[in-house]
C-alpha cells in the first residue's frame, strides 16, 4: 500500500504530504491520523522550525471519505471510546496547541470540508490560483466540524463566514484570497517552488522567536475555550448526520440530484 503521509525535511523545514492522489486526498481514518501524528512529531523536533502542509497530485484534500468503510485509530480501545473529539477536532489542536511552530498551509488544489478545516487549521495559506475551497455541509445534511466555527469567522468575519456556507459557496484561488482564507496566490506552475521558497524564508528567523509569537498569537484568539468548542461542533454534526435529511442529502448527492428535505 502507498504511503498515505509523506514526510520530507529540507533544512529546518518538514513538509507534511496528503498522498492519497487517487482519491484526491480524501480523508480515510488512516490518513487523518497520520497527519496529526506528522504534525505532533514536527512539533517535538528541536531541528524543525516551520512545518508545511500540503497534498499530492492536483489536490489539497477533498474531506471525508464517504466511500471508506475501514475505521483506524492510533489510541488504545479505551480510549477511543472515551474520545470526544475524533482526529476531526484534532486538526486544530494539534496544529495550533501541540504544534507551536509555524504552520504553512499549501493549499494546491481542492478542500472540501474537513480538508478545507485541516487547511484553515494551518497559520497561514498559500493557494494555487486553480484551487476550489469550499466548506459543503449544506449539501450533505451536515454542520460545521474541524474548527471551522472557529477558524473561518476569524479568517473572514462573522457575515462573510456564514455566507460562505450557508450558500455552499466554492472560492477560487484568487477569491480565497480576497475573503481573507489566504494571504498568497499562486500560479499552479510555479506553486511548488514558491511554498518551498516560502517556508525556507521563515527559516531566517530565530524559531524561538517563531514559536513564542504563534503562542501568543494562538493565545489570544483564544476567547472561548478551543476544545469546548470542537466537543460542540462534533455534537452538532452527530446530530446533523443522523437526520432524516442528512440521509436523503447523501442520497441525492451520490444519485447526482437535488434534494427533498422535510425538516425530520
Amino acid at each position: 500500500m502507498a504511503q498515505l503521509v509523506k514526510v520530507v525535511d529540507d533544512g529546518h523545514v518538514r513538509t507534511i504530504t496528503l498522498n492519497r492522489p487517487e482519491r484526491k486526498n480524501a480523508l480515510s481514518d488512516e490518513l487523518a491520523w497520520g497527519v496529526i501524528e506528522a504534525v505532533e512529531a514536527a512539533a517535538r523536533d528541536d531541528n524543525v522550525w516551520v512545518v508545511a502542509i500540503t497534498g499530492s497530485g492536483d489536490s489539497f484534500c477533498a474531506g471525508l471519505d464517504l466511500t471508506g468503510p475501514e475505521r483506524y485509530s492510533p489510541l488504545t480501545p479505551q480510549s477511543a471510546q472515551l474520545d470526544d473529539v475524533h482526529w476531526v477536532g484534532r486538526f486544530l489542536l494539534s496544529i495550533r496547541k501541540v504544534c507551536d511552530k509555524p504552520v504553512v498551509g499549501g493549499i494546491n488544489g481542492v478542500a472540501v470540508g474537513a480538508g478545507l478545516g485541516l487547511a484553515m487549521a494551518t497559520d497561514v495559506r498559500l493557494v494555487t490560483r486553480s484551487a476550489r475551497l469550499m466548506a459543503g455541509y449544506t449539501r450533505i445534511g451536515g454542520s460545521p466540524d474541524a474548527g471551522l466555527t472557529i477558524t473561518l469567522p476569524q479568517a473572514m468575519g462573522y457575515e462573510q463566514a456564514m455566507r460562505f456556507m450557508m450558500e455552499n459557496r466554492t472560492a477560487t484561488g484568487d477569491e480565497a484570497v480576497a475573503l481573507g482564507m489566504a494571504g498568497e496566490v499562486v500560479d499552479d506552475s510555479e506553486f511548488a517552488a514558491r511554498l518551498s521558497a516560502y517556508c525556507q524564508q521563515l527559516c531566517a528567523w530565530s524559531p524561538i522567536t517563531l514559536r513564542l509569537l504563534k503562542r501568543g498569537m494562538v493565545r489570544a484568539l483564544e476567547t472561548s475555550d478551543l476544545e469546548q468548542q470542537l466537543r460542540y461542533e462534533v455534537s452538532n454534526i452527530r446530530i446533523a448526520f443522523s437526520s432524516e435529511d442528512a440521509k436523503e442529502a447523501r442520497q441525492a448527492f451520490f444519485e447526482k440530484r437535488a434534494p427533498v428535505f422535510n425538516g425530520r
